[in-house]
This record gives C-alpha cells, sequence and structure tokens, in this order.
C-alpha cells in the first residue's frame, strides 16, 4: 500500500456517485443515525464486486455480454426505483420530523442493492486494484484483499462525514416542506440521470 493508492482512493470516494446521493438524501429526510446506516449499507453493497475482481470473477462478467446485461438493466430497473421512492417520498426515503430508527432493514437493504447491481463496479476494482499491487509482493490475492479493505474502510468513513453533514443541514430546513419536496425531487433527477448514464455507457 502507498500514499499514492490512499490519495487516489480518497478521491474516489469523494466524488459524488449513487452512493452518496443515497447517503446524503437520507441524512437529510432521515437524519444522522438513518444516513449511517445508509453508508453501512452501500459499503456491503461493493464487497461483492471486490471479491470478484480479486478473484477474477469480474473478468468472466465483462466477457460475457448477457450476463453484463442482465446486471446492468436490473440495476438500471433499481435506479428508478430509488428515484420514484426519491420524488414521493415513500419507504426508506420518506421524510419524517423526527429521525426514527425504523427502517433500518430497508435502509442497508437499498444501499446494498444500489452498488450490487452495478457491474462497472466489477469492472472498475478489476482494473483498479491490481495497478497498486507491489511487483515483488508473495502474495497477490492477500494484497488485494488488504486494499479492497482499505477502500471500504475510506468508502464508510467518507460517506458518514457526508451524512453527518446533510443530517445536520436537516434541522435548517425540516421545517420548510417545500423546500425538502424540491430536495426529495433534485435527488431523484439524479437517480435516473444516473440510470440513464448507466443505459448508454458501454461496457
Amino acid at each position: 500500500m502507498t500514499l499514492d493508492y490512499l490519495i487516489t482512493s480518497l478521491i474516489i470516494v469523494a466524488l459524488p456517485g449513487t452512493g452518496v446521493i443515497y447517503t446524503l438524501a437520507l441524512g437529510l429526510g432521515r437524519g444522522m443515525k438513518a444516513s449511517i446506516w445508509a453508508a453501512f449499507g452501500c459499503t456491503l453493497g461493493i464487497v461483492p464486486h471486490m471479491a470478484a475482481s480479486i478473484l477474477g470473477l469480474a473478468a468472466l462478467l465483462h466477457a460475457s455480454a448477457v450476463a453484463f446485461e442482465i446486471v446492468r438493466y436490473l440495476g438500471v430497473a433499481w435506479l428508478l426505483y430509488m428515484a420514484w421512492g426519491m420524488w414521493f417520498g415513500t419507504g426508506a426515503m420518506k421524510v419524517t420530523a423526527v429521525e426514527t430508527k425504523t427502517g433500518i432493514f430497508k435502509i442497508i437493504r437499498d444501499g446494498i442493492l444500489l452498488n450490487l447491481l452495478n457491474p462497472k463496479l466489477s469492472v472498475f476494482f478489476l482494473a483498479f486494484l491490481p495497478q497498486f499491487v507491489r511487483a515483488n509482493t508473495l502474495d497477490t490475492t492477500a494484497e488485494m484483499t488488504l486494499l479492497g479493505l482499505i477502500f471500504m474502510a475510506m468508502t464508510f468513513g467518507v460517506f458518514v462525514i457526508y451524512g453527518c453533514f446533510a443530517g445536520a443541514l436537516r434541522s435548517h430546513i425540516i421545517e420548510r416542506p417545500k423546500v425538502m419536496s424540491w430536495i426529495g425531487k433534485g435527488f431523484s433527477g439524479a437517480f435516473v440521470a444516473m440510470g440513464a448514464k448507466l443505459v448508454l455507457t458501454a461496457r
């Protein structure tokens, strides 16, 4: 592991994506605790992609056009489902005046599926992790696993910061229903845009 890896990983994790948007949305709509569970779910969602990359299964997914397209369109469908929830404020996306612990399983599940159903992540990790494996390493699998765990820890940490920031802003806008409604619709539009990008992006 090098400083280059830490800096590169931090930049990648901090860039706004579906996980960041989901965590921000839960922080604003449900509070800091909900955003932390959202961050946890999103982090768990990248575990299968990392495992696939380390074991070489991601290469098989990329090579199989049918498998890749199935996962991709499932991912698009899930993004549109999340956009629906954001737009209408249903389920875990529902804005509440008081922070609540209800629906923790659903928050985690939605976060997991958000990343799990994105086949691009497997291809990304397949290309990303090997770049930082030392040439003289005796156990490539162990080193890639360590790099993956560090990436996951950074993902969770950064997402929690995003979520807590959103949770802190929540008290200033929770009493403004119209503002919350427009924010929810903005997040919904972002999910639709990401779904469209996933459709249009070639393998």
